[in-house]
Protein backbone atom coordinates (compact mmCIF):
# COMPACT_ATOMS: atom_id res chain seq x y z
CA UNK A 1 0.00 0.00 0.00
CA UNK A 2 0.85 3.48 -0.82
CA UNK A 3 2.63 5.36 2.22
CA UNK A 4 0.42 8.24 2.31
CA UNK A 5 -2.88 6.59 2.03
CA UNK A 6 -1.79 4.15 4.93
CA UNK A 7 -1.26 7.68 7.18
CA UNK A 8 -4.33 8.71 5.93
CA UNK A 9 -6.18 5.64 7.08
CA UNK A 10 -3.77 6.13 10.30
CA UNK A 11 -6.10 9.09 10.78
CA UNK A 12 -8.98 7.70 10.13
CA UNK A 13 -8.33 5.25 12.77
CA UNK A 14 -6.85 7.83 15.21
CA UNK A 15 -10.54 9.23 14.45
CA UNK A 16 -12.18 6.53 15.19
CA UNK A 17 -10.29 6.03 18.81
CA UNK A 18 -11.06 9.58 19.80
CA UNK A 19 -14.99 8.35 19.29
CA UNK A 20 -15.23 10.29 16.26
CA UNK A 21 -16.42 9.68 12.50
CA UNK A 22 -12.86 7.26 10.94
CA UNK A 23 -12.00 9.63 7.85
CA UNK A 24 -8.35 10.73 7.15
CA UNK A 25 -6.82 12.92 5.04
CA UNK A 26 -3.20 13.69 4.41
CA UNK A 27 -1.68 16.73 2.06
CA UNK A 28 1.46 15.32 0.15
CA UNK A 29 4.00 18.29 -1.10
CA UNK A 30 7.28 17.07 -3.05
CA UNK A 31 7.07 13.25 -1.13
CA UNK A 32 6.46 15.06 2.13
CA UNK A 33 3.20 15.24 4.17
CA UNK A 34 2.65 18.88 4.93
CA UNK A 35 -0.94 18.40 6.54
CA UNK A 36 -2.42 15.35 8.14
CA UNK A 37 -5.91 14.90 9.55
CA UNK A 38 -9.11 13.28 10.68
CA UNK A 39 -12.31 13.92 11.24
CA UNK A 40 -12.86 15.98 14.18
CA UNK A 41 -16.36 16.76 13.98
CA UNK A 42 -17.16 14.97 17.62
CA UNK A 43 -14.19 15.86 19.13
CA UNK A 44 -14.37 20.14 18.83
CA UNK A 45 -17.78 19.96 18.33
CA UNK A 46 -17.47 21.22 14.95
CA UNK A 47 -19.94 21.79 12.39
CA UNK A 48 -16.49 21.91 9.34
CA UNK A 49 -14.00 19.60 10.45
CA UNK A 50 -14.13 16.92 7.76
CA UNK A 51 -10.85 15.08 7.02
CA UNK A 52 -9.65 16.82 4.45
CA UNK A 53 -10.76 20.24 6.28
CA UNK A 54 -8.61 19.31 9.40
CA UNK A 55 -5.87 18.33 7.21
CA UNK A 56 -5.85 21.90 5.72
CA UNK A 57 -5.78 23.22 8.74
CA UNK A 58 -2.55 21.64 10.32
CA UNK A 59 -0.94 22.59 6.72
CA UNK A 60 -1.24 25.76 7.86
CA UNK A 61 -0.94 28.76 5.38
CA UNK A 62 0.78 28.07 2.63
CA UNK A 63 2.04 29.78 -0.81
CA UNK A 64 -0.82 29.14 -3.55
CA UNK A 65 2.10 27.50 -5.88
CA UNK A 66 2.34 24.81 -2.98
CA UNK A 67 -1.21 23.97 -2.65
CA UNK A 68 -1.25 23.61 -6.96
CA UNK A 69 1.55 21.32 -6.39
CA UNK A 70 0.08 18.74 -3.81
CA UNK A 71 -1.97 15.69 -4.05
CA UNK A 72 -4.51 15.06 -1.15
CA UNK A 73 -5.31 11.42 -0.09
CA UNK A 74 -8.44 11.05 1.62
CA UNK A 75 -10.15 7.40 3.00
CA UNK A 76 -13.32 8.68 1.77
CA UNK A 77 -14.85 10.37 -1.25
CA UNK A 78 -14.78 14.00 -0.77
CA UNK A 79 -17.95 16.02 0.38
CA UNK A 80 -19.43 19.38 -1.47
CA UNK A 81 -17.61 21.59 1.58
CA UNK A 82 -13.90 19.49 1.29
CA UNK A 83 -14.44 19.57 -2.53
CA UNK A 84 -14.99 23.53 -2.27
CA UNK A 85 -11.52 23.53 -0.42
CA UNK A 86 -9.95 21.23 -2.74
CA UNK A 87 -10.80 23.23 -5.87
CA UNK A 88 -10.09 26.70 -3.87
CA UNK A 89 -6.80 26.13 -3.88
CA UNK A 90 -6.13 24.16 -6.58
CA UNK A 91 -4.98 20.90 -5.71
CA UNK A 92 -4.49 18.76 -8.95
CA UNK A 93 -4.69 15.29 -8.00
CA UNK A 94 -6.99 13.47 -4.81
CA UNK A 95 -6.65 10.11 -4.38
CA UNK A 96 -9.40 8.58 -2.68
CA UNK A 97 -9.70 5.23 -0.54
CA UNK A 98 -12.89 4.61 -1.56
CA UNK A 99 -16.83 5.77 -2.55
CA UNK A 100 -18.50 2.60 -1.97
CA UNK A 101 -19.82 4.10 1.34
CA UNK A 102 -20.36 7.36 0.32
CA UNK A 103 -19.84 9.51 -3.32
CA UNK A 104 -18.98 12.59 -2.76
CA UNK A 105 -18.29 15.38 -5.21
CA UNK A 106 -15.77 13.58 -7.54
CA UNK A 107 -16.96 14.76 -10.65
CA UNK A 108 -17.12 18.34 -9.63
CA UNK A 109 -13.50 17.97 -9.11
CA UNK A 110 -13.09 15.99 -12.49
CA UNK A 111 -14.87 18.47 -14.54
CA UNK A 112 -12.88 21.22 -13.00
CA UNK A 113 -9.50 19.60 -14.17
CA UNK A 114 -8.78 17.52 -10.86
CA UNK A 115 -7.49 13.98 -11.39
CA UNK A 116 -9.17 11.81 -9.27
CA UNK A 117 -8.06 8.41 -8.45
CA UNK A 118 -10.18 5.69 -6.34
CA UNK A 119 -8.33 2.87 -5.04
CA UNK A 120 -11.68 1.31 -3.81
CA UNK A 121 -9.52 0.01 -0.49
CA UNK A 122 -10.86 -2.97 1.75
CA UNK A 123 -9.20 -1.01 5.08
CA UNK A 124 -10.79 2.50 4.36
CA UNK A 125 -14.67 0.34 2.93
CA UNK A 126 -14.77 -1.91 6.08
CA UNK A 127 -13.92 1.10 8.39
CA UNK A 128 -16.78 2.99 7.19
CA UNK A 129 -19.16 0.21 6.73
CA UNK A 130 -18.58 -0.83 10.48
CA UNK A 131 -19.04 2.87 11.31
CA UNK A 132 -22.24 3.38 9.44
CA UNK A 133 -23.37 0.08 10.96
CA UNK A 134 -22.81 1.09 14.33
CA UNK A 135 -23.42 4.97 14.61
CA UNK A 136 -25.84 5.73 11.85
CA UNK A 137 -26.92 8.92 13.51
CA UNK A 138 -23.76 10.30 13.89
CA UNK A 139 -22.64 9.45 9.93
CA UNK A 140 -26.25 10.92 8.50
CA UNK A 141 -25.52 14.28 10.86
CA UNK A 142 -22.00 14.36 9.24
CA UNK A 143 -23.69 13.67 5.81
CA UNK A 144 -26.44 15.83 6.65
CA UNK A 145 -29.34 14.19 6.62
Amino acid sequence: MDAFMQAAIEEAQQGLAEGGIPIGSVIVHKGRIIGRGHNRRVQQGSAIRHGEMDAFENAGRQPARVYRESVLYTTLSPCAMCSGAILLYGIPKVIVGENRTFLGEEALLRSRGVAVEVLQDETCIRLMQDFIANRPELWNEDIGE
